[in-house]
């Protein structure tokens, strides 16, 4: 069984965009190469059980096991030493980043209050694109109640396309709720 966003790009979004952009070949048009979900947890650096949730909830959200991530440098202002954990990180690839993007767009982001859709502006330049997610609690899989503390995490889409403008109706075909 293949999962209902890949086919939709199979069947709609690839041939729409080699139409628009003129492509001679169906490996010029744009494709998501990868997921990275980041969660950055300061307070780590005083208790360390606050990586472990994060680290739990990382997991329920992705269906994959993330990374600890650590210090690059220290920083004596915010009592940091290289190699302390400071937070968490999952890629992912293939069919659990189809579902993942799939359940992003249909049930975690119009969980989102006062949602009017989401920016045009996050591109980085090279067709990738950032989205920040103020709590975890918007994705079904975290119980309420076993929420120690809200924290954000950035969601980045990686894609193959060279421009923004490409990888923008790459995600406005797939579904991404664009502000209008």
């Amino acid at each position: 069984m293949m999962n209902q966003l890949k086919q939709k790009y199979q069947e709609e979004v690839l041939p729409s965009l080699m139409e628009k952009f003129e492509y001679k070949s169906v490996m010029q048009a744009p494709a998501i190469e990868k997921i990275v979900i980041n969660m950055g947890v300061g307070d780590a650096v005083q208790n360390s059980k606050a990586l472990d949730s994060a680290v739990e909830e990382l997991s329920l959200i992705s269906g994959q096991k993330p990374v600890v991530t650590r210090a690059k440098k220290s920083i004596a202002g915010f009592r940091l030493r290289e190699g302390m954990p400071i937070g968490a990180k999952v890629t992912l690839r293939g069919e659990r980043m189809y579902e993942f993007l799939q359940k992003l767009i249909a049930v975690s982001l119009p969980r989102v209050r006062d949602f009017r859709g989401i920016s045009k502006k996050a591109f980085d330049g090279r067709g990738n694109y950032t989205l920040g997610v103020k709590e975890q609690l918007i994705f079904p899989e975290i119980n309420y109640d076993k929420v120690s503390k809200i924290r954000g995490m950035d969601i980045v889409i990686v894609t193959t396309s060279n421009t923004d403008e490409e990888a923008r109706e790459l995600l406005a075909q797939l579904g991404m709720p664009f502000q209008k």
